[in-house]
């Protein structure tokens, strides 16, 4: 399966800007949407192509509310994402898979705190982590430049295309 993850802007609340709206709705109506961040909403699809459909059909919504449409394809990587443009360009015979992950947007993910003393008649639901600023870095010798930026729990590599990373 293709995963989608669009990543909202800050001050909008993605999920609900994009179910309220009718086009959109109908767009993620045949989807289980999942939160894997803060203000990020994400779906799987059967293929990279219905991912790139998808994001053409929510163009719309992504200029105006969404700081970055990235996809999962098991295909070229299990770890790392593709962004918008890349995933575009691999569906279109564009670039060759092989080709890709040398430039790199490396997000920082920050675990969220756990509630301090949750009152037990009610369940807490676990909030999502937080996605930090990015860092656009390359690839050298096989390995991904750690993230500097702050101290974070983890990472979210996303290849990009060399114009993307300023390369090209």
């Amino acid at each position: 399966m293709t995963r989608v993850c669009l990543i909202g802007e800050a001050g909008v609340d993605l999920a609900v800007e994009l179910l309220a709206s009718e086009t959109a709705r109908d767009a993620l109506s045949s989807y289980e949407i999942d939160e894997p961040f803060e203000n990020a909403v994400a779906v799987e699809t059967i293929s990279l192509g219905a991912a790139v459909s998808l994001l053409n059909d929510l163009n719309w919504y992504l200029v105006r509310l969404v700081t970055d449409a990235i996809v999962q394809e098991p295909s070229v990587s299990e770890a790392e994402w593709l962004s918008r443009e890349l995933a575009t360009a691999i569906r279109n015979e564009v670039v060759e898979p092989a080709e890709t992950g040398t430039f790199l947007k490396v997000f920082g993910v920050i675990e969220p705190d756990a509630p301090e003393d949750p009152d037990e008649e009610f369940t807490v639901e676990p909030r999502p982590p937080t996605l930090t600023e990015p860092m656009f870095a390359q690839r050298v010798d096989d390995e991904i430049p750690s993230y500097d930026l702050r101290e974070v729990a983890d990472t979210v590599v996303v290849r990009v295309t060399p114009e993307e990373f300023g390369a090209g």
